[in-house]
């Protein structure tokens, strides 16, 4: 792959990784030292990423630089976990990469502010597995309790959100797809 190519990449990947924490353009540039104009034209490719601008950046969405310049694998399988607590939630990224099917480990500690729901819409859809605990699922106008074992599939659409049924933890899988890919489950 070219340089210019890769470097068109890194545009791209630190839009989506500063939309998926949910942080503007002014957040970051205070967070980062990076102005907003700055932010904005490397986002949209109008400006070429140097370390000095990338650094920073993949210090703030806490990811390797590697994924911000879409740098190849190195041959070990091994994905290097690192915790993100999000809406009273750990969150455990399985899978690799900011783009395709995402896979997370999920936990809801006892005792989590996360009570009252309050449902969202994003595009995608979203395949859930209950491991351990009760998974209380809003889903548009349904109100349903997952057990350990069960899974749930929607298109991300549709209101949803998630917490726990009862005091006890909750720990479950989730699958994502951002263009709404479908997650099939095979007997």
């Amino acid at each position: 792959m070219a340089n210019d190519e890769i470097l068109a990449g890194v545009g791209p990947r630190l839009r989506a990784l500063r939309q998926k924490r949910e942080v503007t353009l002014a957040e970051l540039a205070s967070e980062t030292g990076i102005s907003v104009s700055t932010l904005s034209r490397l986002e949209s490719g109008g400006r070429r990423p140097t370390l000095e601008l990338l650094l920073p950046l993949a210090q703030a969405h806490g990811v390797p630089l590697d994924d911000l310049v879409g740098a190849p694998a190195t041959g070990d399988p091994r994905i290097h976990i690192k915790p993100v607590r999000h809406h009273g939630m750990t969150i455990l990224p399985l899978s690799r990469g900011a783009s395709g099917m995402q896979v997370f480990k999920n936990v809801l500690a006892a005792g989590s502010d996360r009570s009252v729901p309050d449902p969202r819409t994003h595009e995608g859809h979203e395949w859930m597995y209950v491991i351990r605990g009760r998974l209380r699922l809003v889903l548009g106008s349904r109100d349903l309790v997952l057990a350990p074992g069960e899974a749930a599939e929607f298109d991300t659409q549709t209101p949803h959100w998630f917490g726990r049924a009862d005091s006890n933890a909750v720990e479950f899988l989730s699958l994502f797809g951002r263009q709404g890919e479908r997650m099939h489950v095979r007997a």
